[in-house]
């Protein structure tokens, strides 16, 4: 026998399409890979932590050195008052921490309401931690925070709220007045906010972020996920952390300590060296994905795509409705990718019922010439489709 949340998980479209990606030497802008964007000083630090040691456990809750850089640019940069020794764990990805904190949080039966388009992991975790997940959705072409749906979401059984904030895949950044309803939605059936705050440093052309944390009454109501891999573009290194008020920390600290106990202690140090980097490489960040991003759009407006703009995240979204009379999402990925060599993922794997099909998803944290090689590409499939068309 095996557990039937797993069993029946399958493998994700990200794995999938990027398999078909690999099969037709197709270019792959479906999963967030970034390229040639890691940090020198970073890569510096960890080969200097792996020859100099130490090469045993760190510390359960994380390397000092690093909690207190997670605090430390947690203040520089959304005005946060952290108290690194009891309000910070490092943990081996933000994944983890998010696992960390259903299984620390929630009990049988609890509900869990989460924002859809949604990133796909929320669910299986709830459901593995013995959570109900209850999907509210944000729809095209606005993807406003439906409130009124959100309210009648909550019931006696409601013990958290996942927010993803910037959003994945749709780059959508909960606003001021947003965080202010969540809040006080929060403290009136006394919830506690889950906050994926992952892409906080991948915001463009001078836009706000807001922690929720920062609101007004909820800063003991929120737990505060953030990635190293998304910050420095150093995804396979899976190093994260959760900031939380000391009690809801205590058992998600707990719950860390029997998942995977710690994180290696080189990448530690050397994520330590890159949030303490100075405010130029942040800005610099934003303003180099930022060009990578308006490359793209441009490219996907030529060939016919209608995109929004794209405020935050590695991600750009494309409406499909005037190339895809079928409606089908997922096959004009797969279209896509076998015709034009360009491949992106659906968006209706990001919702549960899957029905809304009208997007695809494609990733521009790429190099500059992998981007003109992608948009050549497309450019090419329109003009056939063009030329099909009037044959």
């Amino acid at each position: 026998m095996t557990n039937p949340i797993f069993a029946q998980a399958g493998t994700s479209i990200f794995e999938s399409m990027s398999r078909l990606a690999a099969d037709v030497g197709s270019i792959n802008l479906g999963q967030g890979f970034p390229e040639g964007f890691e940090p020198e000083e970073v890569i510096e630090a960890a080969v200097k932590a792996l020859r100099d040691g130490p090469h045993q456990y760190p510390p359960m809750m994380g390397l000092p050195a690093l909690r207190q850089a997670v605090a430390d640019n947690a203040r520089r940069f959304a005005g946060l008052d952290i108290d690194w020794e009891k309000e910070v764990l490092v943990t081996s990805g933000a994944t983890e921490a998010l696992t960390d904190t259903f299984l620390a949080l929630l009990q049988a039966g609890d509900e869990v309401i989460v924002f859809e388009p949604v990133y796909d992991a929320y669910a299986t975790l709830i459901r593995r931690a013995g959570g109900t997940v209850v999907p509210v959705r944000l729809a095209p072409p606005t993807w406003d925070l439906p409130r009124e749906a959100l309210a009648a979401a909550v019931t006696p059984r409601t013990r958290l709220i996942v927010v993803n904030t910037p959003m994945n895949p749709i780059g959508k950044i909960f606003d001021a007045d947003e965080l202010a309803f969540l809040a006080d939605l929060a403290i009136r059936h006394d919830l506690i906010i889950v906050s994926d705050e992952v892409y906080e440093h991948l915001v463009f052309d001078g836009r706000p972020f807001l922690s929720l944390m920062s609101v007004e009454g909820v800063r003991d109501r929120v737990v505060r996920i953030g990635s190293a891999g998304k910050s420095f573009s150093l995804t396979g290194w899976k190093v994260g952390y959760v900031t939380a008020s000391a009690d809801l920390l205590r058992p998600i600290a707990r719950a860390h300590q029997f998942v995977t106990f710690t994180t290696p202690p080189a990448l530690q140090a050397a994520v330590a060296t890159g949030l303490s980097l100075p405010d130029n490489y942040f800005s610099d960040l934003k303003l180099r994905l930022a060009a990578r991003r308006d490359l793209l759009v441009a490219g996907l407006r030529d060939a016919g795509f209608r995109v929004d703009e794209v405020a935050a995240t590695y991600f750009a979204i494309a409406a499909i409705d005037d190339l895809d009379l079928a409606g089908d999402d997922l096959e004009f990925s797969r279209r896509l990718t076998t015709e034009a060599k360009v491949t992106p993922v659906p968006i209706s794997s990001f919702y549960g019922a899957r029905d809304i099909r009208s997007h695809v998803r494609f990733c521009f944290a790429k190099t500059t010439e992998t981007l003109e090689e992608a948009v050549e590409r497309l450019r090419r499939w329109r003009a056939n489709l063009s030329l099909r068309a009037a044959s």
